[in-house]
């Protein structure tokens, strides 16, 4: 299934984070550029470093300047991450250019990339929680409320993944068809945020 394989992904994506665990680390995309697969490993990479940097920003001794970099950090985070899930979509799109919508076709709530985008964000949480429920330093209640959560997280991904792969099959068949919206971020555009075209 589809989904088993952007699992995989995203697993050795996390994995390879972690070696070195830094926000600063150089990503060595062992995936050739332009494909698939070099976007999905970006992709989770990106949010491997951004769940970093939201742990960091809320460290309570951190400096007020320190936290403003960290956030304006975050904030291009999230407009790389975004502007890569439109890519994602673009490849989808592509896919399925030529493929005749049923006359009963539906459309669904969200896109592909978007449920995507949600299956990066929870490879990450089973890997953090994982490692929380096998802390050395936790005791026992910590251990034990933590491995009742990553099964929850399991159970997820394996629904998540189900609905993606159904959605994708759904598509491929003519069954629902894309339609996709681009991202409108009135605060990153200067001609569109008041405080940075300078409106009164």
């Amino acid at each position: 299934m589809i989904s088993s394989n952007y699992s995989r992904l995203f697993e050795e994506a996390t994995r390879a984070y972690h070696i070195t665990d830094d926000v600063d680390a150089v990503i060595k995309n062992p995936y050739e550029e332009g494909t698939i697969e070099h976007i999905l490993y970006l992709k989770n990479w990106i949010d491997a470093v951004q769940w970093h940097l939201e742990d960091i920003i809320r460290n309570p001794q951190i400096r007020p300047e320190e936290a403003l970099i960290i956030k304006r950090r975050i904030d291009r985070s999230n407009q790389e991450r975004t502007d890569l899930v439109e890519q994602i979509d673009s490849y989808f799109l592509d896919t399925y250019k030529n493929v005749q919508p049923l006359p009963e076709a539906t459309i669904n709530t969200e896109s592909p990339a978007w449920a995507i985008d949600r299956l990066s964000i929870l490879i990450l949480k089973i890997y953090h929680m994982r490692q929380e429920a096998n802390r050395p330093d936790a005791d026992t209640e910590h251990k034990e409320r933590c491995t009742s959560k990553l099964s929850v997280l399991l159970e997820q991904q394996n629904d998540l993944s189900l609905a993606l792969d159904q959605l994708l099959d759904d598509i491929a068949k003519g069954r629902k068809y894309m339609k996709v919206y681009r991202q409108m971020k009135m605060y990153n555009d200067p001609a569109l945020n008041p405080v940075l075209y300078g409106k009164k």
